[in-house]
């Protein structure tokens, strides 16, 4: 099975790459099919790119159900 996961924009970088919070981790993520996300968009990550620009109350949702079930986070 395959997770997008939601992740916090905090910096973007050249190259069209981006910095992002992910359940508190820091990465480095692809902004190649989300040219439109800006710094504190959340988008969803999945095998290193940024895949879709969502709001921050779906964001927060899904990290919260993530957070009640630690097998999912643990795949990240």
């Amino acid at each position: 099975m395959c997770l997008a996961i939601p992740a916090k924009v905090v910096e973007i970088k050249e190259d069209n790459l981006a910095q992002v919070d992910l359940l508190g981790v820091g990465r480095e993520v692809s902004l190649d099919l989300t040219p439109q996300a800006q710094v504190g968009d959340y988008v969803l990550v999945h095998a290193g790119f940024a895949i879709e620009v969502v709001d921050q109350q779906y964001a927060q949702e899904t990290l919260d159900l993530i957070k009640d079930f630690p097998e999912l986070a643990e795949a990240v």
